[in-house]
């Protein structure tokens, strides 16, 4: 995140805020199953393996299909060079737009495939090096967070801690604004995560076309 530009940094605040609303949608609507979180799909999938032995196929098939999101999205971004981020993100968005039309006709489960499978993709966006950027799990960024505040205390300054705290802010603010809305209008208000992820679509064409000049 710290060798990233300021309009990079930016978009990947406001990919994370999208995760973290998608996530909370994908949450509720699910039997608190997680969309883009797949350390707590692994940990509900070994638990229930033990406790509830049928239900374990829930988090299994949506740990495969995050997996084959990230796959979907790499392909593409591959494919695309310098034009990674709008590939990615028009993908992202065009899920995120099936997924929305499911919902509103009733089709959970394979609104929860379309879902988990953009949020696979959309860690494909960004890239550091050659590093991909992960922004729908931020465990590593409080990880980041911590050593910077260590770094505070021994005199050793971290580079990068207000870009680690700004991601798991958006993560969360974004997750809460799911909620929110979710309890208010539904699996309807995944409408707005579409229209987002288009106009996150159209920045990284914007930084891409920057690049390519």
């Amino acid at each position: 995140m710290n060798r990233l530009d300021r309009p990079r940094r930016l978009l990947a605040a406001a990919l994370a805020g999208l995760a973290g609303y998608v996530d909370a949608v994908g949450f509720l609507s699910a039997d608190r199953y997680f969309v883009s979180f797949m350390s707590g799909n692994t940990t509900r999938l070994a638990t229930e393996l033990i406790a509830d032995t049928p239900r374990a196929a829930i988090p299994a098939l949506l740990i495969v299909g995050f997996v084959l999101g990230v796959a979907l999205g790499h392909v593409a971004a591959e494919r695309a060079g310098i034009w990674r981020k709008p590939v990615v993100l028009g993908l992202v968005t065009s899920l995120l737009l099936f997924g929305a039309l499911l919902a509103v006709f009733g089709q959970k489960a394979a609104m929860m495939a379309m879902l988990v499978l953009a949020m696979g993709a959309l860690n494909t966006a960004l890239r550091q090096g050659e590093t991909p950027i992960a922004l729908t799990y931020l465990t590593g960024a409080l990880v980041r967070i911590g050593q910077g505040l260590g770094g505070i205390v021994t005199g050793r300054r971290e580079e990068g801690l207000v870009s680690f705290i700004a991601l798991w802010l958006a993560l969360a603010c974004g997750a809460a604004i799911g909620a929110s809305l979710f309890l208010a209008y539904g699996p309807a208000c995944l409408l707005l995560a579409v229209a987002c992820a288009a106009a996150m679509t159209f920045a990284g064409y914007r930084i891409a076309q920057a690049t390519a000049r």
